[in-house]
C-alpha cells in the first residue's frame, strides 16, 4: 500500500484531527473480541498504515486459554406490547450485553428485569457490560428509561452468532537498522468507546504512520489486538521471538483531557520507564506516574513473569478513574483533537529518547579539553541558552565514560535530553567523543 508521507498529506497541526476523524469513522462500529467488527475495523486502519490481518481459529490452544468461539451480531432489541423498540441495537451498540447468545421470546417485566443492566448513579447513560466466557444474553439501557418500563409482556430479539470461527488481528512491522524492537500495542475490542479505546487505536495507526516515514535504529512492531486473549494470543503464537522486544508500551485512553499517566512496566526501572518519566518531568505540564500492578491492558499480559518484557503504559486519565468509562458518555464529544495531537507527541518523545540513547567514551579525558578554539563556546541566543548549552557540554564530557547513556547523563544532569543529545553530537562532531559500540 502506498501512502502519501504525512509531511505532504497532513501538517503538524492537522494530526490531531486525522486521528479524531479516524476516531468517528469507528466510533459505529459493533466490535468484540472476535468478529466481523474487528475485521472492518482493521480494514480501516489500512487506510492509514498498511497492517497485515492474522486469523487465528476457535478452539485453538493458547497457554490456559483458548481462542473462543466467534460472535457476530446483526439486530437487536426490546418491543413493548404495541410493537415499539424501546431499545434498539441500531440506536446504541451499548445496548447489548456484549457477546450475548442468540435468543428470541417474550416475557414479563419481572423476567426481562433479570437481564437489564444500568447505571443508576448515571441515569442518562448506557453501560457497556460483556460475557464473554459465561453463556448468557442481556441488554443493556439507561436507569432512566428502565423506570418507564411497565408491566406488560415484551418481545425481546438478540439476532446474533456464536460459532466456530476465528479470532482477527492486526500487525505491522517497520524494520530498522537493528532486529531489537518496540512493542507498541493497542486493544480492538472495544465497541463505541471514543477514550477507551479508539484513541488508542488512532494514536497507534499514526504514530506507526510517522515512524514509517523516518530512519530508524530499533524495528517497531505494532499490534492491533483484542484485549487480554488478544494479547495472550501473540505471546503463544510468538514465543519465540518476544525476546527481541527490548521496549514496549500499551496505548490506551489518549484522548481525554487528563493529565498524562504512565504506569511502569513489570520491571519498574527498564530504560523504556526511565524515558516515559524523563520526557513527561521536562514537558512543563503535570503529570502521574503509577507503579505497575497485575491490572489493567494488555501490559500485565506482557509482563507476565515467564515474560517479563519491559512494557508499560502511557495514557492521560487512567481506566476506571473517570465516570465516563464504560459508558455511552465516553463518546465524540469526551475526545478531542488536541489532546490526541499532545498524546501522540509525547510518545514519539519517548521514542526519540529510545532512538538517540546511546554511550560515548570521552576521547580526551585528562581534564577539560579547551572547548573554545573548537567553536564550542560562544554566544547562542540569550545567556540562558548559551549557559543551558555550555552546561550540557561540560556533563557530556565529564560522564561519558563508555558506562553511562545519554539518558543517565540527563537525568543526572537534570537537562532535558534534547540538549543532551545535541551536546554529544556537537562533541563528537569536534573529535572529542566516539560513539561506544555493542
Amino acid at each position: 500500500m502506498n501512502l502519501p508521507q504525512i509531511s505532504e498529506a497532513i501538517s503538524p497541526a492537522g494530526i490531531g484531527q486525522a486521528m479524531f476523524e479516524l476516531i468517528a469513522d469507528l466510533y459505529p462500529i459493533c466490535r468484540s473480541i472476535t468478529g466481523n467488527g474487528v475485521r472492518q475495523t482493521l480494514k480501516r486502519i489500512q487506510q492509514v498504515v498498511p497492517i497485515e490481518i492474522h486469523e487465528v481459529p476457535s478452539g485453538t490452544k493458547v497457554f490456559d486459554w483458548e481462542v473462543p468461539d466467534e460472535w457476530n451480531i446483526r439486530d437487536a432489541y426490546i418491543k413493548n406490547a404495541g410493537g415499539e423498540r424501546l431499545v434498539d441495537f441500531h440506536h446504541s451498540n451499548l445496548h447489548v450485553l456484549n457477546y450475548s447468545i442468540p435468543f428470541r421470546g417474550r416475557m414479563g417485566l419481572h423476567e426481562l428485569k433479570e437481564h437489564i443492566f444500568t447505571l443508576p448513579e448515571h441515569p442518562d447513560w448506557i453501560p457497556y457490560r460483556t460475557s464473554y466466557y459465561k453463556r448468557q444474553w442481556g441488554f443493556c439501557m439507561t436507569h432512566r428509561q428502565f423506570m418507564k418500563l411497565r408491566d406488560e409482556e415484551y418481545e425481546v430479539c438478540i439476532d446474533a452468532t456464536l460459532a466456530p470461527g476465528s479470532l482477527t488481528y492486526g500487525e505491522l512491522c517497520l524494520p530498522g537498522r537493528t532486529t531489537d524492537e518496540v512493542l507498541v500495542s493497542c486493544h480492538v475490542c472495544h465497541p463505541s468507546l471514543c477514550n477507551d479505546n479508539l484513541s488508542g487505536i488512532a494514536l497507534a495507526a499514526y504514530l506507526a504512520r510517522r515512524l514509517s516515514e523516518q530512519g530508524r535504529r530499533y524495528t517497531y512492531r505494532f499490534v492491533f489486538i483484542p484485549g487480554t486473549i488478544g494479547s495472550i494470543t501473540w505471546l503463544a503464537l510468538n514465543r519465540t521471538n518476544v525476546a527481541r522486544i527490548k521496549h514496549g508500551l500499551v496505548v490506551a485512553c489518549v484522548g481525554d483531557s487528563g493529565r498524562l499517566t504512565y504506569k511502569k512496566s513489570r520491571q519498574g526501572n527498564a530504560e523504556i520507564d526511565r524515558a516515559v518519566q524523563h520526557v513527561l518531568k521536562h514537558s512543563g505540564s503535570e503529570y502521574e506516574v503509577l507503579d505497575f500492578v497485575p491490572y489493567g491492558y494488555d501490559e500485565r499480559q506482557y509482563g507476565s513473569p515467564g515474560f517479563n518484557l519491559p512494557i508499560g503504559s502511557l495514557t492521560r486519565t487512567p481506566h476506571g478513574r473517570y465516570p465516563e468509562y464504560h459508558t455511552s458518555a465516553d463518546n465524540l464529544e469526551f475526545v478531542s483533537s488536541e489532546a490526541l495531537a499532545v498524546s501522540l507527541d509525547m510518545y514519539q518523545r519517548v521514542l526519540d529518547v529510545l532512538e538517540n540513547n546511546r554511550r560515548y567514551r570521552n576521547l580526551n579525558p585528562y581534564c577539560e579539553p579547551q572547548l573554545g578554539k573548537r567553536g564550542l563556546y560562544g554566544p547562542v541566543g540569550g545567556q540562558a541558552d548559551r549557559h543551558l548549552r555550555e552546561m550540557a557540554l561540560l556533563w557530556v564530557l565529564n560522564l561519558s565514560d563508555g558506562e553511562n547513556s545519554l539518558l543517565d547523563i540527563a537525568d543526572r544532569a537534570n537537562l532535558n535530553f534534547v540538549h543532551i543529545r545535541q551536546a554529544a553530537k556537537d562533541l563528537e562532531e569536534c573529535g572529542l567523543l566516539e560513539e561506544c559500540q555493542g
